[in-house]
């Protein structure tokens, strides 16, 4: 069914207008904007209520432009405004995004003081990239970030979107509640695939002592309460080694690309698909997480081959459960482990549109 206005004479102008303003071939998705614009307008929504919605779609749209200029991958560091250059957190932090960035990777950050600083300071002003919450108590980004590589934001909910859409990694590090919500929702969005797999680690400095007993928790009450599964436990990596944080994010990319569902069914895109006989064990051990049918290699998509959607790499595709998020963590680590490759440091230049679309 056509989402228009139901007005062929002003849908007709829509058409005109977007047509005259651009040849951007999305130009469908483009009246749909307009036309939930336009519906406002016609529902009488409230002033405050345009408010929001105006300044949520500006944010977004910003934050796109910026990051469309830079496609280097990147690494979101949480952590606390309130840890300073004298604890061990704010040392270990600058020496994660120093090497990092020294990998070629951007390191994404909130802008802010303490830890976030630490992140942009270790990265260098040329790697670093801030989003940004405008805050009474805190107004303007650190000074170990661009203008350029800035984008400020009233809402934290579209702020949240930065983070996890231009991100191919997180770290989190030691923080208040705010630190604490962000770990928690992203670990909740991969958990319940509404964002795509990626490396997360839970990293403090040695003898700090954060991370122990909110996991001990986890596990204690929430794992042992049947709120969670065991293999959940494996989204995500708990060290005091940046070394080991820094392995952990490369390895992900080692041999897995990307993924994306087509037909009803999984695809994973690899630099190298398992053998027969690998394939074999894994359908042995990953049965549990196939709903009919079995783990297979494959080719392109018919969607995939007319998106030109990583079309050099090679696949496996099965039916998945859409369930066990960290069960399918625990394949992609066993696939990382079966490649002949070495360690890469790289990452996919770009996400699919279907990717793309999943952090929302």
């Amino acid at each position: 069914m056509a989402y228009d206005l139901g007005n062929e004479e002003l849908d007709e102008r829509i058409r005109s207008l977007i047509a005259d303003s651009s040849d951007n071939e999305n130009q469908d998705l483009i009246a749909e904007l307009i036309t939930t614009a336009l519906k406002l307008h016609r529902d009488g929504a409230r002033r405050s209520d345009l408010k929001l919605i105006n300044t949520a779609v500006k944010e977004i749209r910003y934050s796109n432009l910026v990051f469309s200029r830079h496609t280097e991958p990147k690494v979101t560091i949480y952590g606390s405004a309130r840890l300073h250059e004298d604890n061990p957190n704010y040392q270990l932090t600058a020496k994660f995004a120093g090497i990092m960035a020294s990998h070629g990777w951007g390191i994404i950050t909130g802008a802010g003081p303490g830890l976030m600083e630490a992140g942009s300071k270790g990265a260098g002003i040329d790697n670093s990239y801030g989003v940004n919450i405008r805050l009474p108590f805190e107004a303007t980004a650190n000074q170990y970030i661009s203008d350029g590589r800035t984008v400020n934001f009233k809402y934290f909910f579209t702020r949240k979107l930065g983070f996890v859409k231009e991100s191919h990694a997180f770290v989190i590090l030691p923080g208040g509640f705010g630190t604490l919500d962000e770990a928690f929702e992203l670990i909740t969005l991969i958990q319940t695939g509404k964002s795509d797999l990626h490396p997360i680690v839970l990293l403090e400095a040695e003898g700090t002592e954060y991370w122990g007993p909110i996991l001990g928790f986890v596990r204690d009450r929430i794992l042992a309460g049947g709120m969670i599964s065991e293999s959940d436990l494996a989204l995500f990596l708990h060290t005091t080694d940046v070394d080991e944080a820094c392995r952990h994010i490369f390895k992900f990319y080692t041999n897995y690309h990307s993924q994306r569902f087509a037909a009803g069914k999984l695809i994973l895109r690899l630099r190298q698909a398992p053998t027969e006989g690998e394939l074999a064990e894994l359908n042995s051990d990953f049965a549990d997480i196939v709903v009919e049918g079995s783990i297979e290699r494959a080719g392109p998509t018919q969607a995939e081959i007319e998106d030109e959607d990583a079309l050099e790499t090679e696949r496996i595709t099965f039916y998945f459960d859409r369930r066990h998020f960290g069960r399918l963590r625990q394949l992609i680590d066993r696939l990382n482990d079966l490649a002949s490759l070495p360690e890469t440091t790289e990452i996919p230049a770009s996400m699919s549109e279907e990717q793309a679309e999943r952090p929302w």
